[in-house]
């Protein structure tokens, strides 16, 4: 499969839904894309299964708060210099590239890095979302070391942190982040072929393409973009699950950037004038959604808000006050609701209270 400059809107439009909120702004990915498609023509999404199984993969990455990223745009430089680095650090070159998550910002780097490398990018990610943690990705889950990895800021300052477990690696790339101010691009999981195939979640940038082809079609032939989204959402094989949880209009919000994170919390009241309200606590990704204090969607879930109008994903770094939106849940991949995967991914890793609840039988 090809990716063209005529698919960087629609595809950064469904990446930036399963951001869950985080992930970064796509839309300065889809710059940085469409400049690299237009320079070196169409980029090769390639299927796991089609790997030889000696080949080096590599994962090309932002890390740090995604409100940062609104201030201190990347130019791709930064993504570049990071996997050379590794490759040198690693005495091979890369065969491919690697998405560590099917959200935001951090779904459409790969593709960048993919195209101006010439190198084929893998149609296939480790969260079928976001998550905010090095370590919250299926490679680590199913054994695979985050390092060595590199990070490079803005200024060409390059780090390799080389770590026994991921949660360490974890906590010295985002201390090292902070001292980078907030945000770097990072390159890491060095695999091969076997274990990419062991540990992918296949096929998630395609689901991104179909997500933003259907809200751009319910647009033009003047459908309601949410009912269509949800639509094409239950047709998925990608998840369970979809179901419209609230809408509503914010009329508060807490947000701030801190331990290289940004977290808050959002309260909505319903657009009907009813006395229902929701809270949706953030950590860069919406975590849980709480409507009349009960558990409607927990995090691995997916929780997604969107414009009422329009469907447009909105990522915590754009919440407004005043805001008209729908919320939307959607059932994480199987591979993330294992009892092997929720101690890395599940809502205790977030330091929440509430118990994982799926989607389809929480509180609605």
């Amino acid at each position: 499969m090809k990716i063209t400059v005529d698919d960087v809107e629609d595809y950064s439009i469904g990446a930036a839904l399963l951001g869950t909120g985080g992930g970064g702004d796509p839309y300065i990915g889809s710059l940085l894309l469409s400049e690299s498609l237009s320079k070196g023509g169409p980029l090769t999404l390639q299927q796991a299964d089609d790997l030889p199984d000696d080949a080096l993969l590599l994962v090309s990455a932002m890390i740090g708060a995604p409100t940062v990223m609104m201030e201190k745009l990347p130019s791709g430089d930064e993504a570049i210099a990071s996997v050379r680095a590794l490759e040198s650090y690693l005495g091979q070159k890369a065969y491919g590239i690697l998405a560590a998550e099917i959200g935001g910002l951090n779904a459409l780097l790969p593709l960048v890095v993919g195209s101006t490398l010439n190198l084929p990018v893998i149609d296939g990610d480790g969260m079928g979302r976001a998550f905010p943690q090095l370590q919250m990705v299926t490679y680590s889950i199913e054994g695979n070391p985050s390092t060595p990895l590199t990070l490079t800021d803005e200024f060409g300052n390059t780090v390799l942190i080389n770590t026994g477990d991921d949660e360490t690696a974890e906590k010295f790339a985002r201390s090292t982040v902070v001292a980078m101010g907030a945000s770097a691009l990072m390159a890491c999981y060095p695999m091969t072929g076997a274990q990419v195939k062991a540990s992918i979640l296949r096929g998630t940038l395609t689901v991104a393409l179909g997500i933003g082809r259907a809200i751009r079609q319910a647009r033009q032939a003047d459908e309601p973009p949410v009912h269509a989204l949800l639509e094409h959402l239950a047709e998925l094989d990608f998840s369970t699950s979809a179901r419209l949880l609230f809408e509503g209009k914010i009329v508060d919000l807490f947000r701030e950037t801190t331990a290289g994170f940004a977290v808050g919390t959002i309260k909505l009241d319903a657009l009907d004038g009813g006395p229902d309200r929701m809270e949706i606590k953030f950590q860069n990704e919406n975590l849980i959604a709480l409507r009349n204090g009960e558990v409607c969607a927990i995090v691995p879930d997916l929780i997604c808000i969107v414009d009422q109008e329009t469907a447009a994903p909105i990522t915590t770094e754009g919440l407004r006050y005043g805001q008209r939106v729908s919320v939307l849940g959607i059932a994480a991949p199987a591979e993330l609701r294992t009892e092997k995967a929720l101690k890395v991914v599940g809502p205790a890793c977030f330091g929440l209270e509430q118990p994982f609840v799926p989607l389809e039988s929480a509180h609605l």
